[in-house]
């Protein structure tokens, strides 16, 4: 952070640097869960990133940063936890352009086209009531249930050269956005992107805005980080190949550039104004809304709590078997899982408690080292670990809150 910022943000009051003994080494160290992963949290590539807010008698917020073994410059496959930027992004292009284009916005009904090969087309969206698609809908599948085509249609929508920008203009600099998930996407593919057409109603008769394919020419950004080959096997096709996976050509991202994201959305007079996300008051609250919101709880999309939990996508305090969300707790967040690597990026609030805090953690869970192979310890080591680390941290932030009063 520039010294500029740095200074605006202490005036302000809305930072503060990590002065008071960090609780975190404590935690990992005498909790029975959390000791055996953390005692080799070099081999889980283990970081966390764990920031206390209090509110002074204004309700004004005041952050103050914890670290444990936070290394920007050690690789982790961001998975789903890359959608969040992808969504907030998708909603700024919109702001944007319906500065020129009266009419446009998130819920415009959409079609998208296919050029080339690889693309595929979109006209229908059953998952919405008007069954259209639109960036809307696309974002709240994503925050619902972590839907991997809405991310590759926004992807497709805003487009790596503009991705790069954006995430540039946000001081995101370790976060890297260049292909699609789960279709395969190869560099040549990835570069492409899809004729998007807005319309101004569901009957997709009077086009409102008309965005060509493109083709991205330029170089990728390389990616911040030193050790971009992970393992020391992988299976491809099938076939096993003694040599670690190199994610050199991946999304990459760092915790802090997560965090930030999810800050910026929650609290945007804690960055600096020009970084702060551009949205409309309508877009802020529909990210606000289904960042916490239970796949259950929609009516379009609408979901299966028995197919989809409500702590499926709650890693943090709650992750593990099916169940409830502790009472009286909200968790606004974006997980990732993929490659034996679980991350969670989240705000956890308890108004009741006085307990709010951002928390976000990485965690590198097979044993075997093999990639691709589907033996990953997620249940039997990740999930408890994250689910575990949430709760010591609530309830040290229930200790403290009880001490001061």
């Amino acid at each position: 952070m520039k010294l500029f910022s740095v200074l605006v943000l202490l005036l302000s009051g809305t930072w503060l640097p990590s002065v008071a003994q960090n609780p975190l080494p404590r935690l990992l160290r005498t909790d029975s869960v959390l000791a055996p992963v953390a005692r080799h949290a070099g081999p889980h590539r283990l970081q966390i990133l764990y920031t206390r807010i209090r509110r002074d008698q204004r309700d004004n917020p005041h952050f103050r940063q914890y670290r444990y073994r936070l290394r920007p410059h050690e690789y982790f496959y961001p998975a789903s936890a890359i959608k969040l930027p992808a969504a907030v992004l998708a909603l700024e292009k919109i702001h944007t352009l319906a500065r020129q284009i009266p009419g446009l916005t998130s819920e415009s009904p959409l079609r998208i086209d296919s050029v080339a090969w690889g693309q595929t087309r979109v006209e229908r969206d059953t998952s919405s009531q008007n069954h259209r698609a639109s960036v809307a809908q696309y974002v709240r599948k994503i925050l619902l249930v972590s839907d991997n085509d809405a991310y590759n249609r926004l992807y497709e929508f805003v487009g790596p050269e503009e991705l790069r920008q954006r995430l540039r203009a946000h001081s995101l600099h370790h976060t890297i956005l260049r292909h699609r998930l789960s279709v395969g996407d190869l560099d040549s593919t990835a570069r492409r992107t899809n004729p998007v057409v807005f319309f101004t109603d569901s009957s997709l008769t009077r086009p409102l805005y008309v965005q060509p394919a493109t083709t991205f020419t330029g170089a990728w950004p390389r990616p911040r980080q030193q050790d971009l080959e992970v393992g020391k096997a992988h299976l491809q096709n099938g076939q096993r190949i003694n040599q670690p996976l190199d994610f050199s050509a991946r999304n990459a991202t760092t915790l802090p550039d997560l965090q930030r994201t999810l800050r910026a959305i929650l609290f945007p007079a804690s960055v600096p104004r020009r970084q702060q996300f551009q949205l409309d008051s309508l877009d802020r609250r529909l990210l606000l809304d289904y960042l916490h919101r239970l796949p259950r709880q929609s009516q379009w999309p609408r979901y299966s709590g028995a197919q989809y939990p409500d702590n499926g996508a709650k890693f943090l305090l709650a992750g593990g078997a099916p169940g409830p969300l502790p009472p009286g707790v909200r968790i606004y967040n974006k997980i990732g899982q993929a490659y034996g690597f679980l991350i969670d990026n989240a705000y956890i609030t308890d108004p009741a408690h006085g307990v709010e805090f951002l928390l976000s953690v990485v965690l590198y869970v097979n044993q075997d080292e093999v990639l691709n192979d589907d033996l990953y310890d997620y249940d039997t080591v990740g999930l408890p670990f994250l689910r575990r680390l949430g709760e010591a941290v609530y309830q040290h932030e229930l200790r403290v809150g009880s001490e001061k009063k």
